[in-house]
């Protein structure tokens, strides 16, 4: 999408200021159909930094992902590029990958299509 959907950008902007990551949504990129809530960068950040931080082999790039070891926004007011999805799955036919749920940073220039709410699959 060139030119970013501006009611997708409000819904990012909002989700940033109100620190909030419950908002469920479903986005369609050229390559994936995207599935979860999204968060605000910050909490996105911390929540991949300790991912990272357990692992032996990745626990050196948990810094990147921190205040300490990243530049951040100099105006936390400046429009959103990205949406940061925390229990999110990728959706493959009738199934979604990773089942626990994963998080995805997706540019919102990327989104071709999207909807409130987001997909469960179960066995059954």
């Amino acid at each position: 999408m060139s030119n970013p959907d501006v009611l997708l950008v409000d819904i990012a902007a909002m989700v940033e200021s109100e620190q909030s990551n419950q908002m469920p949504l479903t986005v369609v990129t050229s390559s994936a159909v995207i599935t979860g809530r999204l968060a605000p960068e910050a909490l996105w950040r911390q929540r991949v930094s300790e991912v990272l931080s357990d692992s032996a082999r990745l626990g050196p790039f948990a810094g990147i992902f921190t205040n300490d070891g990243t530049q951040r926004r100099p105006d936390h007011a400046e429009t959103p590029t990205h949406l940061h999805f925390h229990v999110a799955r990728i959706l493959q036919g009738s199934i979604g990958i990773p089942e626990t749920g994963g998080m995805y940073r997706v540019a919102i220039q990327d989104v071709s299509a999207w909807t409130v709410g987001d997909f469960s699959y179960s066995d059954h």
